[in-house]
């Protein structure tokens, strides 16, 4: 009986460590870039991986955009637009 409630005492602790690894990183990172880090940071400890999933495609979709945009905006001097 002891060995069972030692094990389940060391899961526990293995999930808030998850748990507090992936809400310090996504706090970390999302302060970085200046998105609501408080935000990631306690979703961050709800759950796993949904919250570091979410943030991860959030973060390529951003860049892609902004990607775009510098795309789009740098490939023509001012007032001139591309036809077709």
């Amino acid at each position: 009986m002891n060995d069972v409630g030692q094990m389940e005492w060391l899961l526990w602790l293995g999930i808030g460590m998850l748990l507090f690894a992936q809400s310090t990183g996504l706090f970390l990172h999302a302060r970085s870039r200046g998105r609501k880090a408080w935000f990631w940071g306690l979703w961050g400890l709800t759950n796993f991986p949904s919250p570091l999933l979410t943030y991860l495609i959030l973060q390529t979709w951003n860049a892609r955009k902004q990607k775009r945009q510098t795309k789009s905006t740098g490939d023509h001097p001012e007032g001139e637009t591309k036809d077709g």
